[in-house]
Parts: C-alpha cells; structure tokens; sequence
C-alpha cells in the first residue's frame, strides 16, 4: 500500500507537483481547506485523513516531539531543511519514500531528509 502524503504550506508547490507528475497521492494543506491552521491541528487533520505531513517547517518538529513524548498518536512527519535539500533531492526520497514505506513505518516518527 502506498503512501498518501499532506503538504504543509510552506512546501514549495515544486515539490507537489513533481510528485503528481510521478503518481504520488498529494492533497496540499491548502486544497484541504486548512491554509493557515496552527500545526496541532493540520496534525491532526492529517492522521484524520490517513496521510504523512511533509513539511519544511521546524516548528513541526517541536509538535511531532511533544507528541511522542505525551503519547499522541500522529500518522508522521517528513521534514526536510529548505537550505540543506533540493526541490529535485526532495521530490526524489519523497517518491521512494511514499512508493516502498508503509504507513505504520511512520505512525508517531519524525523522519529527516535527506536519508
């Protein structure tokens, strides 16, 4: 089974597309209607809706952290530094990623791009 992913909006629609053009299941925060929400709740939106958030947002990584060590469960977080990984290195693992992982593989982790 294939992962689904939700992209934080502050992912550079780049990325998104890149991953269409390649078959990848992406719903964007914004198409979702939660453009704008604090990240406990796109969070939660996303393990609602089953899929990982992917996020260059560092702020994702205190509430992933929190989570884990309260013991909230979360569908996962793929975060990637926007200065230290490339549109093309992102849209590469993210591929791999979202085509051999399986969702419990991710359920309450935080995974780092790049590999």
């Amino acid at each position: 089974m294939s992962l689904k992913l939700y992209m934080d909006e502050n992912v550079h629609g780049a990325i998104t597309i890149g991953l269409r053009l390649r078959d990848v299941d992406v719903l964007t925060v914004q198409e979702d209607g939660y453009s704008g929400s604090p990240d406990p709740v796109i969070l939660d939106r996303s393990t609602a809706l089953g899929r990982i958030v992917f996020t260059q947002d560092r702020d994702f990584l205190v509430e992933g952290s929190h989570r884990q060590t309260v013991g909230i469960d979360f569908a996962g977080v793929v975060y990637a530094h926007q200065l230290m990984v490339s549109i093309g290195d992102c849209i590469r693992d993210l591929e791999l990623i979202t085509k051999l992982g399986n969702p419990e593989e991710f359920v309450n982790r935080i995974q780092y791009l790049p590999f």
